[in-house]
């Protein structure tokens, strides 16, 4: 219902925005702070709850998850270098020395 939510935003050029609120709020979700978080960037409330009750963008979501299956996404946050998922710690100095070494095989 997030993921749907997010779509909504994204038709009036807002994805991001709500987004960001999706994720700050991410303990707290339920269907009335989806509503909630919808009205507070102005954006239709009747509108949006038509576009879940029918599925609108249920077909996006469900493609944009079964693209991350494909591609080996089994959580978040996942970070592909150079089209290799990164398996290592999420830490800076980690993925900075990957990203280097990968810099560095490019030019081999």
């Amino acid at each position: 219902m997030a993921a749907e939510t997010a779509e909504f935003a994204g038709g009036y050029g807002r994805f991001w925005e709500l987004h960001d609120a999706i994720f700050a709020n991410q303990p707290r979700l339920s269907p009335e702070l989806l509503l909630t978080l919808v009205s507070a960037l102005e954006l239709p409330a009747q509108e949006f709850q038509e576009a879940l009750a029918s599925g609108l963008h249920a077909p996006k979501v469900q493609a944009d998850f079964m693209g991350g299956v494909r591609s080996g996404v089994n959580g978040t946050p996942t970070f592909f270098i150079n089209g290799v998922r990164h398996d290592a710690d999420y830490s800076f100095t980690d993925l900075a020395a990957n990203i280097e070494d990968a810099m560095l095989a490019m030019t081999r």
